[in-house]
């Protein structure tokens, strides 16, 4: 997945180009779908800086092979970002979470 589609993905989800985050809490690694999105004034990025960002979080969904999991998880969800909650995406890394978690 490029950071193209992963943001195509939020757009034919929610309909908002939604911040993305990762997010290592108790030993696990969660992909969190924000409640700022590019589409309003107050976002800090710009297009550019966004699209290269989600470049970057593609790139390590890759490198985890956290992909699949990640398009499963927004397909299936009822939940939806909202003020002050994220979305929560539990990446189930195996035995390469050791690689990931200091």
């Amino acid at each position: 997945m490029t950071g193209q589609e992963l943001r195509q993905l939020l757009l034919d989800k929610w309909g908002y180009s939604y911040d993305v985050q990762f997010r290592r809490t108790q030993g696990k690694i969660f992909l969190q779908i924000m409640w700022k999105y590019l589409e309003q004034a107050s976002f800090p990025l710009s297009e550019a800086e966004y699209q290269e960002h989600l470049d970057s979080i593609a790139n390590y969904l890759h490198a985890l092979g956290g992909t699949a999991q990640v398009q499963t998880f927004i397909n299936q969800t009822r939940d939806r970002p909202r003020l002050g909650k994220a979305v929560s995406i539990p990446l189930d890394l195996g035995e390469r979470s050791s690689e990931w978690i200091i």
